[in-house]
């Protein structure tokens, strides 16, 4: 379900929105952004991460998984906050309503994961884990990393939901911001 709970906030933000055209093309930027992460980050961990099951066939450590236990969520919290900074919804406050909402799911989310991760892969997760911090990148890759090869053909086919929700929530911006 965790896809659609940012949907009663996307429509407040639309509700309230205040945008301009620097707001607009800021948030966009920062969006797409996200999205770049996104795609990076699939194309190394696979279609195992659009599942609802929770698991892995081999722990990723390579690519953006070298810098970042979770760059995937890092993708979706900065597409996110650009659709905060593209509506300009009651700032500063939507920002933390974002970040509050965002990091109350996300870590019900990650704790449940690593759960799991730590059951199969055992000491090699929990090295990785002593090395590789959850949120916030660190700039020199992770000297344990596999040769993971990323697979961005299979990304982008299995990214196209995703593109069509950014798409349509680009959209409906842009149509409130016309109103």
């Amino acid at each position: 379900m965790r896809g659609y709970i940012p949907i009663p906030l996307l429509v407040l933000m639309l509700i309230l929105a205040e945008t301009t055209l620097k707001r607009f093309m800021v948030g966009v930027a920062v969006a797409l952004a996200g999205e770049a992460v996104r795609i990076w980050s699939v194309s190394y961990a696979g279609k195992e991460t659009r599942t609802r099951k929770v698991g892995a066939p081999r722990l990723v450590t390579s690519g953006p998984y070298a810098h970042l236990r979770n760059p995937i969520y890092l993708g979706n919290f900065l597409l996110g906050l650009g659709f905060c900074l593209a509506t300009w919804a009651w700032m500063p406050w939507m920002v933390g309503v974002y970040v509050a909402g965002f990091f109350l799911q996300y870590s019900l989310i990650i704790s449940l994961e690593e759960t799991r991760l730590r059951e199969l892969f055992g000491e090699q997760y929990e090295k990785y884990v002593q090395a590789v911090p959850r949120f916030l990148p660190r700039l020199s890759s992770y000297q344990g990393k596999n040769n993971v090869e990323p697979d961005t053909k299979k990304t982008l086919h299995s990214e196209r939901d995703t593109f069509l929700t950014i798409a349509a929530a680009l959209l409906l911006i842009l149509f409130r911001w016309h109103l």
